[in-house]
């Protein structure tokens, strides 16, 4: 979560960016959560609701945390559930007429922005596919829960945010997340394309034998890790402020956990399609196959292990 509020500070600078969603019952704790989220990161402001035109009107450059955020798979919410499809990935914009005196004009509003919600029964599954999610359980220790909130005058809290600018300067002196997605996908490329058709364009030679040994290193341990789509699209902001934290490692395995997760969850969702689509792409055998050789197969197409 602090990769997360740090990278608030710097989100223009990704293509895309990860919201966070915080699942848990009443009296957990998710409330208190957002307030101190919304305390921390660039901008933030805590809403207790959020309608579609404020969303597009208002989210550039803020972080917007949304608590109580109920009923958002409904029919009446529909609207602002496709504003926060696309609000993820930069580029994603709005277009309303806007009345003058004479007529009509366009009016343009870019929704890229940092997003943080937080309910009690889950997320509809499409925008549940743009998040990661945070399970809360409910806390037993009276040393956090008999506390009074005041983050706003809390001494720890303003250290922390000074601490967080200090390291945001640092971040904006050596980041150049443009240069680094390039460089990871000419690695994709020449790891994998020229394997599989073996061919090697002189620009993806140039790019990957620049890269120096701690960079090959980060890749082969972001690609070994199996997160690909938009698990990785969501991961890579992450993954780049960890890495010029020194905290990658943990972070990798945090998030990988997260996905395996998630996959898992996608699947029992939807296994009928699933098995559909092994059936579908099996060769016509005459010979009799083992049940266990099947379920196997069946694993190994769902990319589960063991």
């Amino acid at each position: 979560m602090a990769i997360w509020i740090i990278g608030t500070y710097i989100h223009d600078e990704f293509e895309t960016f990860p919201y966070l969603f915080f699942n848990a019952m009443r009296g957990s704790g998710k409330s208190r959560m957002l307030r101190l989220i919304a305390e921390l990161s660039h901008n933030g402001e805590l809403l207790g609701s959020m309608s579609e035109a404020a969303l597009f009107r208002t989210a550039k450059g803020r972080t917007l945390c949304i608590d109580e955020f109920e009923k958002v798979g409904s029919q009446e919410k529909q609207g602002l559930r496709e504003l926060l499809n696309a609000a993820y990935k930069k580029g994603s914009k709005i277009k309303r007429m806007k009345k003058m005196k004479e007529g009509y004009e366009v009016e343009e509003f870019e929704v890229y922005s940092s997003i943080v919600m937080a309910n009690i029964w889950g997320m509809e599954e499409v925008l549940s596919d743009r998040c990661i999610t945070i399970i809360i359980e409910k806390s037993g220790r009276p040393e956090i829960t008999k506390l009074i909130e005041n983050f706003s005058n809390d001494s720890q809290i303003k250290k922390i945010k000074n601490d967080i600018n200090d390291v945001v300067c640092s971040l904006c002196s050596i980041i150049s997340i443009r240069k680094i997605e390039k460089e990871w996908n000419s690695y994709i490329l020449d790891k994998y394309y020229t394997t599989l058709h073996t061919y090697t364009t002189q620009t993806t030679l140039d790019i990957h034998t620049t890269l120096n040994q701690d960079k090959i290193s980060l890749f082969n341990k972001m690609d070994d890790a199996g997160i690909d789509g938009r698990n990785l699209e969501l991961s890579f902001p992450i993954f780049m402020i960890a890495n010029l934290l020194n905290s990658f490692d943990p972070i990798l395995k945090t998030l990988k956990d997260i996905m395996i997760e998630k996959k898992l969850e996608d699947i029992t969702e939807s296994k009928d399609v699933q098995v559909f689509d092994f059936v579908s792409r099996q060769e016509l055998l005459k010979n009799y196959v083992s049940m266990i050789k099947l379920t196997n197969q069946f694993r190994d197409f769902l990319g589960l292990e063991g």
